[in-house]
């Protein structure tokens, strides 16, 4: 498969892009063999790369172990410390509505802890269908999604989310996977990702079929303002509708701000001149 997720040639989908950020993809678990290769490269990325790796698995854990010893290299990882196969009940509190600030500051203390102990950061792979099951869950767990992406952005932590359709449903895998910078859900045409300074970035199409998700992915990733500007990258934006813009811009208005698109594209500017929006502007770069 050739993958290279550390600068985001992922090389698994449509929508991969080598500027955007590869260290946080959606796997939506399919196909069994190609989600263990998907996994296999992400996890020995790390090991190269001097990170601690943890699998955390929904399945028997044991059995999962057993797996991971017969793959070269891993069976000396796990046996130092280097690997780790964690059930998903010792990282999650599975059926119960995650607490968003607490579950990043847990992954943010393991992040410390393999530091301390001599790695570069902590890489993951994440069974996570057990923790999204219900809306309630979803809801917490896109906002979640967002705010360890965010992290991400800054420290040397990097996690693949796995999960389940045939068990969540197409429309449940797509609020989780349009707030991950890349993965293998090539049926979702945006990404609402954290970019870097702190910034939200959008990557993808917005049209009239992704109205709906997008303004649930708004609501759930609650990108917030910095000096009364909320700003977009959107270099990686090919298509916008008017309708997307509006929401864009009702969402920013909501935080008393003015929505910002940087770097979007000729096209994007001219649709926002020809509307006339005050609210909303763009931000040509270079």
């Amino acid at each position: 498969m050739g993958l290279d997720w550390r600068h985001g040639t992922a090389g698994m989908s449509g929508d991969a892009h080598p500027a955007l950020p590869a260290d946080h993809p959606c796997w939506r678990r399919d196909d069994p063999a190609a989600f263990e290769a998907a996994a296999l490269a992400f996890l020995s990325a790390g090991l190269a790369a001097g990170e601690q790796v943890w699998y955390v698995t929904e399945r028997d854990a044991a059995a999962v172990e057993s797996w991971l010893r017969a793959v070269p290299g891993f069976d000396d990882a796990l046996r130092s410390g280097a690997a780790r196969v964690v059930p998903l009940g010792g990282t999650y509190v599975e059926d119960r509505v995650a607490d968003v600030a607490a579950q990043v500051r847990a992954y943010a203390e393991a992040t410390g802890a393999a530091l301390a102990a001599g790695h570069t950061g902590l890489r993951v792979v994440a069974e996570a269908t057990g923790l999204v099951r219900t809306p309630a869950q979803r809801r917490a767990f896109t906002r979640y999604e967002h705010l360890i992406d965010r992290y991400m952005r800054t420290h040397p932590f990097s996690a693949m989310c796995v999960y389940d359709p045939a068990v969540l449903g197409e429309q449940a895998v797509a609020e989780l996977a349009c707030l991950h910078p890349g993965g293998n859900a090539e049926g979702v045409l945006f990404r609402l990702y954290a970019a870097d300074r702190g910034r939200a970035g959008l990557a993808g199409e917005l049209d009239q079929s992704t109205h709906d998700l997008f303004a649930l992915a708004l609501d759930r990733a609650d990108p917030r303002p910095v000096d009364g500007r909320l700003v977009i990258e959107a270099s990686h934006l090919r298509f916008v509708d008017h309708r997307s813009l509006l929401l864009l811009r009702d969402h920013a208005r909501r935080q008393g701000a003015v929505a910002v698109l940087r770097a979007a594209g000729p096209g994007v500017a001219r649709l926002v001149a020809l509307l006339d929006l005050p609210d909303l502007r763009v931000e040509v770069v270079g």
